[in-house]
Formats: structure tokens, sequence, C-alpha cells
């Protein structure tokens, strides 16, 4: 990647790898599985939620920029990505990061507008999200609509998620909330038929392989994917930055699940842009 410059010469690039590598997508080899359609809902903050949201980006985007000025990428990796995760939590609600917090959060609402129907028409769902805290605050309002869930995270023993597994794949809960980290690989369930990424990341294929636990052999229904995003937010520019790594992965044609990982500090700022 160094020497190809990121994929500008990409075509020199195929041509010198193409003897060593083979590709194959998966609607190559498996024909036979059903339609994937994907829709993107954006939420839209109010004011106390765009209140915190902003002051929190201002004061962020003054110490990334002195970080990244002083130390560099490489030396200011750790609290970069601390302020985004901040602005990501509060994009999803801003409990995550204020205790006191008493406002709403567009994104949980968004959620709680359209579970209801998907699930009232027999659809059987698995949300994801990064945050566990984040399901953990979704599970009283979830409750309170009689909505039957079953939950996974990275604490989950093996024997556990397979019994779990087993249990939604035969019927059991309309919800099945997973951390992206644990959920991630290593699960069939095409038990369900719709997946919700309650929160976006910048590398498309972490959700890919989480798609992949519904959308896989076995799977009989047509597939939907939905995708919460916050207007105006960290989270579009995020979404902007996965669809350019999608693009160099695919202009590449790189083998297996690896994206190209190294964030450029023009990547870095254009993630707190207001």
């Amino acid at each position: 990647m160094r020497r190809f410059d990121e994929g500008r010469n990409a075509e020199d690039l195929r041509r010198r790898i193409r003897p060593f590598l083979m590709r194959r997508l998966k609607s190559d080899v498996m024909a036979e599985l059903p339609e994937k359609m994907e829709t993107t809902l954006y939420a839209n903050m109010e004011a106390e939620q765009r209140k915190v949201y902003s002051a929190v980006l201002l004061q962020k985007q003054a110490s990334v920029q002195s970080l990244l000025e002083r130390q560099g990428l490489k030396g200011s990796r750790g609290e970069v990505l601390a302020a985004m995760t901040e602005l990501r939590q509060i994009c999803c609600d801003p409990r995550l990061v204020l205790d006191t917090y008493t406002g709403e959060s567009a994104k949980l609402e968004l959620l709680m507008e359209v579970l209801p129907p998907i699930l009232e028409n027999g659809h059987r769902v698995l949300l994801f999200s990064q945050f566990t805290r984040m399901l953990a605050l979704m599970q009283p309002r979830l409750n309170a609509m009689n909505i039957s869930t079953m939950y996974l995270d990275g604490d989950t023993p093996v024997k556990e998620r397979l019994a779990l597994t087993q249990r939604f794949n035969e019927g059991e809960g309309q919800l099945f909330l997973i951390s992206l980290k644990a959920g991630g690989t290593g699960l069939n369930l095409t038990g369900a038929d719709t997946v919700i990424h309650y929160d976006p990341w910048w590398n498309p294929t972490t959700e890919e392989q989480a798609i992949d636990r519904a959308h896989r052999v076995g799977q009989e229904k047509k597939v939907q994917v939905i995708r919460l995003v916050t207007l105006n937010s960290i989270e579009e520019q995020v979404v902007l930055l996965g669809a350019r790594k999608k693009k160099l992965f695919d202009k590449l044609v790189t083998a297996g699940e690896v994206m190209p990982e190294k964030l450029k500090t023009e990547d870095i700022l254009a993630l707190f842009r207001s």
C-alpha cells in the first residue's frame, strides 16, 4: 500500500498481484442466498441533545487540532479515539456521557418508532451496537413495549452463546441485542431476517461481518439491513470515511477480511467538522 500510494496507482498494483490473488464475492459462490436490502434512516437531534453535542464538539475540535500539531497522529491516537468515541456516544444517547442528562435521544426515539411495525409484521431482528451500555439503556423501553429480547456481549461465555443462538433460531425472542465486537463472527443467526446497526463505524467490513450472522447459508428470507445515523454529526463523517475505505478496498481487490486501517490526519480532522 505504501509503495503504490494508498491505491492511487491501483491498476499497476492489480497487475502485479493478479497471479497470486483470487477473490470470490459471496454473491458469486452462494447464488442461492436471498436478496439483501439496505436502508439508512436519519435521526435529527432535538435542541437539548444538539446543545450537548455542539458544546463537546467545540471542545474536541480545539483539543484534537492541538494534539495533532504537538504529537502527530501516531503520538495522539489514544486521545483522538477517545474524543471520537465521546461524540459518537452523544449521538447514540447523551446519557452514555452525562449521567445527569434528562432529555431525549433522537436516535433512540427513532428506533422505538421503527421497531414495533417491523416486529408486528412477523420479522425477527438482530440489533448491533458497539456500546454495551447503550444496549442496557434500551432495555427498559423495550420491556415497557413488551418486546421479547435476548442479549449477548463479549462477557457471554462460549457455551451460553451457542445456547442463546440455538434458542433464538428455534423461535425464542423477537429481538436479539448484540455488541458489535462479540457478534461479528462465529454466530449463525438465520432465525432473524432484519439487522439494525444502531451506530456506524468507519470500517464497513466490521458491519458486513455482523450482517452475515443473518445473511448466510440457511437463510430463506430476504434480509433487511437498517442503519441509523444522526444528522449533522460525526456519524455522517464516519459513514463517508467508511465509504471511501470500502471504495479503496474494492479498487485494489484486497483478499480476505482485512480493510486498510491507517487513518490520515486529514481523515481525523474531517470527523470533527461541525
